[in-house]
């Protein structure tokens, strides 16, 4: 007996699936906040207003609607498989609204999109025509269309080169403006840099040519943010894609092992905390996968 799954059954089951994602996220949303306003509510009579307007407030966002319909009349499935999204939609179960950036626009973004409801979600996409046919298909998507310096083929130049140059060490690391550090984004979006990122999703740019720009920038780039966040808690970063040997070794080098909490398939989780003020950093001036050390 044939273990192959026609085609048609398995988009029916990606439609399943994802619908029980986004109607999940509607459902787990709904209730933390009633169940929060029931506590503190005391009379029958405000009770019962609060509730009518916390159900107004956390109905279905048109962008979650649209997701909807577009999985269930869409035989084309997401990048990712249903483990691997699940990973991502565990965190933003607990922290939505939430600030969310997905480098890459693609068959999942509206989904990414919808399971943030009323959180901030800014997709990065280099290749312009791609950019346009998605916006286009998708006008409910917050995106941007950014170019990168950096081509795969120099991958080991930059992953040597980084060590030589101070404003790619962690203790002075920063992104807008840091010509100096190629691996550092430069030239982006102001709220690029002026947000302070919850979840990170690096499934772009691409990386499977040589002239492609590589996922080395997006990498390093995702370390910085982490490291500088000003807000409690960490920062989750998501790279997908890591059976690949510079996905795999730029994680390795600024993402690092010691952060990684979960993974499944092609992708890795990490939960990177920012560096205090207060902090010595060990392990050598380039090293981002350091032991620190805060001073009492």
């Amino acid at each position: 007996m044939s273990n192959i799954i026609p085609s048609e059954k398995r988009s029916i089951i990606t439609f399943v699936l994802l619908a029980g994602l986004i109607g999940s996220a509607l459902l787990f949303t709904a209730f933390i906040r009633s169940a929060d306003d029931a506590f503190f509510l005391c009379s029958t009579a405000s009770a019962k207003s609060r509730a009518v307007t916390a159900a107004a407030d956390y109905s279905a966002t048109p962008i979650q609607l649209q997701a909807i319909v577009h999985y269930a009349t869409s035989t084309i499935t997401p990048q990712q498989n249903i483990h691997e999204i699940s990973i991502s939609f565990n965190v933003l179960k607990e922290l939505a609204p939430a600030n969310f950036l997905v480098f890459g626009l693609g068959l999942d973004s509206l989904m990414w999109a919808s399971l943030n409801p009323r959180g901030k979600t800014i997709f990065l996409e280099e290749d312009l025509e791609w950019f346009q046919k998605v916006t286009k298909d998708s006008p409910f998507l917050h995106a941007h269309h950014v170019r990168y310096r950096t081509q795969l083929q120099e991958a080991d130049k930059l992953l040597r080169s980084y060590k030589t140059e101070p404003s790619c060490f962690p203790a002075k690391a920063y992104l807008r403006g840091n010509e100096r550090c190629k691996l550092a984004l430069t030239g982006l979006p102001d709220e690029f840099y002026d947000t302070e990122w919850d979840l990170i999703m690096l499934d772009a740019p691409k990386g499977y040519f040589a002239e492609a720009p590589g996922r080395m920038a997006a990498i390093y780039s995702a370390a910085v943010m982490a490291r500088n966040r000003k807000k409690p808690g960490v920062t989750h970063v998501f790279l997908h894609d890591v059976n690949r040997r510079v996905e795999k070794t730029f994680a390795e080098e600024f993402l690092c092992a010691k952060y990684r909490v979960h993974a499944a398939g092609r992708l890795w989780h990490f939960a990177i905390p920012p560096v205090a003020a207060n902090a010595t950093i060990d392990g050598g001036d380039y090293s981002h996968c350091y032991r620190i050390r805060t001073a009492v």
